[in-house]
């Protein structure tokens, strides 16, 4: 593993991409931290908040919208050097038009947590602008948390049609359960990242879930019952109940997950079975599917068509 010393961090405003660019900048060894967000003056201020905070002027900010990829490519095309990292944190929900088609041919809520990280990874390593490791965001959704009714993603087959239908909301129709889509979505992604693993050697590839985190934003979008439980009373009860921890314990996941080499390129790491807290653990100890390279590669076949 290459040393780390420059970071890219998409969604980095606010939440887990911001704190953990705090606890980056806090680390003697990293140098340059970029800022990839979608809105200027929230970047900006972020960017203001944190040198603050750190006492560290090493930030810089990119405007990437994760459902538009030409802005993607063209933030890439502008970079003049390599990051050793990037951190692929943005997602959520989906906005307020979550099964909405993006012109790409994929729903709102697919564009923002997985084909827009596709887009700029590839774009990255067509230009040779990543060196060392790429770490996803992923979720304890995409194992299933039955205590917090998200079930374990079910798949009607391993062919890439069954990820493509994912990919555009077909599978769920327009009424699917949010939490359900978000799972499905999430274990694409993480198949996606351990086929990109085994295609890409030189590069790490580690899928990182920040486990049950208090203070993001990734529940704004969803419907008003739904978003009281999660933001505002779960927020309350389940951290009692080892349900869910703070966000600097969420974001420190994605610090160790990038600096730590005991985490494995190809690998899914969150917590253990029938919590989204606690220790971690590598996933495929828990659902097996994660292991298989067949339908890792259909997961990328089925990326691949829409980017």
């Amino acid at each position: 593993m290459k040393p780390i010393q420059s970071v890219l961090i998409t969604g980095a405003n606010a939440g887990l991409g911001r704190e953990a660019a705090r606890q980056l900048a806090q680390q003697k060894g990293i140098k340059k931290i970029i800022l990839a967000c979608r809105n200027t003056s929230k970047a900006t201020a972020a960017k203001t908040s944190l040198e603050e905070e750190t006492g560290r002027k090493i930030f810089d900010i990119i405007l990437i919208d994760m459902m538009n990829p030409e802005t993607i490519r063209n933030a890439v095309s502008r970079m003049n050097a390599p990051v050793d990292a990037v951190i692929l944190n943005a997602g959520g929900t989906g906005g307020h038009t979550p099964y909405a088609l993006t012109r790409d041919g994929v729903t709102h809520v697919f564009a923002t947590n997985v084909l827009g990280h596709v887009v700029l990874v590839n774009a990255l390593l067509d230009r040779q602008l990543v060196t060392s490791t790429v770490l996803y965001a992923g979720s304890e959704a995409a194992r299933g948390i039955p205590k917090m009714g998200v079930p374990r993603p079910e798949l009607a087959s391993e062919e890439p049609r069954e990820f493509a239908s994912i990919a555009d909301g077909s599978k769920f129709g327009p009424k699917g359960d949010p939490l359900v889509v978000y799972a499905n979505i999430k274990l694409t992604a993480a198949l996606w990242m351990s086929a990109m693993a085994r295609q890409h050697p030189h590069v790490r590839f580690v899928t990182m879930s920040p486990g049950g985190t208090t203070g993001t934003n990734g529940f704004d979008d969803l419907s008003f019952a739904k978003r009281l439980f999660f933001k505002h009373i779960g927020g309350v009860l389940m951290p009692l109940f080892g349900m869910m921890h703070n966000l600097e314990t969420g974001a420190k996941r994605y610090v160790e997950g990038l600096l730590n080499p005991e985490y494995e390129s190809g690998h899914f790491y969150a917590s253990r079975a029938g919590a989204p807290t606690g220790p971690i653990v590598d996933q495929v100890t828990v659902d097996a599917r994660l292991g298989e390279a067949a339908l890792q590669d259909s997961a990328l076949q089925a990326i691949t068509q829409y980017a």
